[in-house]
């Protein structure tokens, strides 16, 4: 499956997808339709499948144009349908999508919205997460609670080390910057933002991320961690208190 990053607005990636055995064509979270429709005129491809991770307009502004241009059927989150207009297909935790040769798995991750779903395709190891998981961090709770948010993140890091992660922002270096505050004897870490500056200095995409690589350097995925439990002054304490800790201190992070 062919995967391509389309930026939007000042930090939002929308992932234009192609599998290639049929020919199917679809678009993840298009927040802004003049991208999406440059890209596929470019490439002279039509769009089939219109996949949503959350409700919010910076990742669904574009569908209403694009379903009514290419006729797309809209796949999105089934606790959020009263809030994703033009939705065709509803989904929960554990229903299958298919898109071609390829089928996706839902997971429901609630914590940044409370209807907030993820796309993983198992069979290409690709995981489309919306803004629950970040590359070095995690969306802000605005609409569930730390432990939903806790528990949502240990189903995704529970995917194989070698799943590509494609998020919908550009956030990698700042959260770097934060992650070294909780984390900084984490070598892993310290050696991937030396690689993070290199790519932002050429302007060039941090995304896609993997699994392994947030498991050994994403302070989010590690609040059961004893060396960031520690570096916080919380060692020993539950997961999710420890998770709770990090939220409030990057949510307040000025680095």
């Amino acid at each position: 499956m062919e995967v391509i990053l389309v930026p939007a607005f000042a930090d939002n990636y929308i992932y234009v997808l192609r599998d290639a055995a049929s020919g199917k064509v679809g678009v993840v979270d298009p927040g802004d339709a003049s991208p999406v429709q440059a890209e596929l005129e470019r490439r002279g491809w039509t769009l089939t499948h219109i996949f949503l991770t959350h409700h919010h307009n910076d990742h669904i502004g574009g569908v209403a144009e694009l379903k009514a241009r290419h006729r797309a059927t809209v796949i999105g989150a089934r606790a959020d349908a009263h809030r994703i207009p033009d939705l065709d297909v509803a989904l929960g935790d554990g229903d299958r999508t298919v898109f071609g040769e390829q089928t996706a798995r839902v997971i429901a991750v609630p914590g940044h919205t409370s209807g907030h779903i993820a796309f993983w395709f198992e069979a290409a190891e690709t995981l489309f997460s919306g803004d629950t998981l970040f590359s070095l961090g995690c969306g802000r709770l605005f609409e569930g609670t730390p432990a939903q948010m806790w528990e949502s993140l240990q189903a995704l890091r529970s995917l194989t080390d070698s799943t590509r992660i494609y998020c919908g922002h550009e956030y990698t270096q700042s959260n770097g910057r934060f992650a070294l505050t909780v984390d900084p004897d984490n070598s892993a870490l310290q050696q991937r933002m030396e690689e993070v500056a290199a790519l932002r200095e050429r302007n060039q995409p941090t995304i896609p991320t993997t699994i392994g690589l947030e498991r050994r350097t994403n302070p989010f995925l590690r609040a059961d961690d004893p060396g960031v439990q520690s570096a916080i002054g919380l060692s020993g304490a539950p997961a999710v208190e420890v998770f709770t800790e990090l939220r409030h201190r990057k949510d307040h992070f000025r680095g």
